[in-house]
C-alpha cells in the first residue's frame, strides 16, 4: 500500500515540474509558442529567458532566435 501512495506522488510531482524550451522571433513569441505545447495560460507558468532575440543585418528579425525555459507553476 505504502508502494502506491509513493508512486502517485511520484507522478504527481512529475506532472507539476512540466516544462519546456522554445524558441522564437521573439520572447513573446515563444511564450505564445509554450502555452500552446502546455495547453495552459499565461497565469499558470514561470518564465526563464535564456536568451533574447539579436536582430540581423540592417535590423532584419532571425539573426539569432530568442530562447526561453518555461515551467508549470505548482
Amino acid at each position: 500500500m505504502e508502494n502506491v501512495q509513493n508512486k502517485k506522488s511520484f507522478i504527481k510531482m512529475k506532472k507539476q515540474a512540466k516544462s519546456v524550451e522554445v524558441e522564437g522571433g521573439t520572447v513573446e513569441e515563444a511564450i505564445k509558442k509554450a502555452l500552446d505545447i502546455l495547453k495552459v495560460s499565461r497565469e499558470d507558468i514561470h518564465v526563464k529567458v535564456v536568451c533574447e532575440e539579436q536582430k540581423g543585418l540592417f535590423g532584419m528579425e532571425g539573426a539569432k532566435l530568442a530562447k526561453i525555459k518555461v515551467t508549470i507553476k505548482p
